[in-house]
């Protein structure tokens, strides 16, 4: 931000003048970020630069911005002096772009920094962010929200870039915001997005459990975790309330370091269960002032402030297994932080139904139930999606373009849960490799996602589930795990043409 930049009234962190702008990459967010900038009245932004990296330069993106005065340069190198930079979150801090572009410019911030300090003073903010979990939880979040008055808006990883949504909210296009309701950004942010975060103080932040991933874009597990924690330094100096997974190691070290603080220093925060579990309330095991659990009875409990909330019961959820218990009681712990009442959060738990590619049920055919879990693209994500139909004979798809990751606790998820597996693709020696020759499960190995939809669904007994879950990217046979979750969905329904 310009040194003698004053702050426009209203806004949280708004300067007057932003001087001259460079934008870092031209993609989602840095196409928002150029189009937000390019409405500035005039001189608020003295010149816009959009670096825009491998686009091609024949782009309509690059032509448009070009035509409406910015300044696009192609390849990856940044030249100039600026004030103000703003960087997507597809270009890693190592790199010499980034680099660079940090060495040209005053400050470098990220899309949903902006996003912030340009928002109303009168918004709310949530931040959640986490290794798994966070679609689920942003989705569910602003359901339950919509659900009890505010105007609140999904934003940032799980669909339009923040600064799009805020800025259709001060250029006058949400009508909902002049209708009495107030105004809820509830933005996914990746540990991308977090590595440029500056200023940014959520309302409420929420951190879900953190194991390894993305390790090439951060380096190290070190630095993709310590990216995770920075929106709650920001929390710890500013204010605002901290929601917490301390089922997971590593999330829990944040709840032991906020609990050991000075009184002084104390920071509002709200534990989901504690190390043996989901089940266990956090005041009673370790002091804990606030505390989110599956109660005795079953039902996802709050306790904040000097608020007891009951809600549903767990098995009520729509959304199957117990990491989805865990997402529901973030959801709801922040809900209630921002004041929600605990009957509209209770109703609209109720409501919420499964995400796409997200442990979607998409049909049944001959008594077999099928589950798409195309969005397990790490070991992690299917671990959990393994665990959530306890009883069930199980037919599990595991393959795709290999992370090359550990596979021992996939092996033994799959030898507790799954009666069958299927492993494909690229992974798919490696992945059969790994289960060795025991009998148990059954492995089958196919070439093609098609021919191993075929032999899961010849496995699966009559009352079971076929669900594809497969610990890999999809980037083998399909552009994206939605494509793959689609084809999916595709030979469900043709495979119940063909039976029915």
């Amino acid at each position: 931000m310009m040194a003698d930049a004053a702050l426009i009234e209203g806004r949280r962190h708004a300067p007057e003048r932003l001087g001259d702008v460079c934008v870092l990459g031209l993609g989602v967010s840095g196409r928002a970020v150029a189009d937000y900038l390019l409405k500035q009245p005039a001189g608020r932004v003295a010149s816009l630069s959009v670096f825009a990296g491998r686009a091609d330069e024949s782009s309509p993106d690059a032509q448009a911005l070009t035509e409406a005065g910015a300044h696009v340069v192609f390849g990856e190198h940044v030249t100039g002096s600026f004030d103000l930079c703003v960087a997507s979150p597809g270009i890693p801090e190592t790199s010499a772009f980034y680099q660079e572009a940090r060495a040209a410019s005053a400050e470098l911030i990220s899309e949903v920094e902006l996003a912030w300090r340009e928002s109303s003073v009168d918004a709310r903010w949530v931040c959640i962010t986490g290794t798994n979990g966070k679609t689920t939880t942003t989705a569910l979040l602003a359901h339950l929200l919509d659900a009890s008055g505010f105007a609140a808006k999904a934003c940032g990883n799980i669909g339009e870039a923040c600064i799009h949504v805020v800025s259709d909210d001060l250029f006058g296009t949400e009508e909902e915001c002049r209708c009495g309701r107030a105004r809820a950004y509830v933005a996914e942010v990746s540990s991308y997005q977090l590595a440029s975060m500056r200023d940014l103080t959520p309302d409420v932040g929420v951190l879900l459990g953190i194991t390894p991933d993305h390790l090439a874009w951060h380096g190290s597990f070190e630095a993709y975790a310590d990216a995770k924690r920075k929106m709650l330094a920001n929390i710890e100096r500013a204010g605002g309330v901290a929601v917490l997974d301390a089922t997971n190691d590593v999330t829990r070290q944040e709840v032991r370091r906020l609990r050991a603080l000075p009184t002084s220093e104390a920071v509002t925060y709200i534990p989901i269960g504690a190390k043996a579990g989901i089940g266990v309330d956090m005041r009673e095991a370790c002091g804990s002032r606030n505390a989110a659990f599956l109660d005795g009875a079953g039902h996802l409990h709050v306790a904040y402030l000097e608020g007891e909330y009951v809600l549903i019961p767990a098995d009520a959820l729509k959304i199957k297994g117990a990491h989805n218990v865990v997402n529901a009681l973030a959801a709801a712990s922040a809900a209630i932080a921002l004041g929600a009442d605990g009957g509209d959060v209770t109703r609209a738990l109720a409501s919420f139904q499964p995400l796409e590619h997200r442990i979607e049920p998409v049909g049944s055919v001959g008594g077999v139930e099928f589950y798409n879990d195309s969005k397990a693209t790490n070991v992690d994500a299917t671990l959990v999606a393994l665990a959530s139909f306890p009883g069930r004979s199980l037919v599990v798809m595991l393959g795709g373009r290999d992370k090359m990751g550990p596979l021992d606790a996939l092996v033994a998820a799959c030898r507790e849960h799954a009666q069958t597996v299927v492993v494909y693709g690229e992974a798919a020696d490696r992945f059969a490799e790994a289960f060795g020759d025991a009998a148990s499960p059954e492995v089958i190995r196919r070439g093609t996602f098609d021919e191993a939809f075929e032999a899961a669904a010849h496995a699966a007994e009559p009352a079971g589930v076929v669900l594809l879950s497969p610990a890999c990217a999809s980037f083998d046979e399909f552009s994206c795990f939605e494509e793959r979750g689609q084809r999916f969905k595709d030979l469900v329904a043709r495979l119940a043409r063909r039976e029915g």
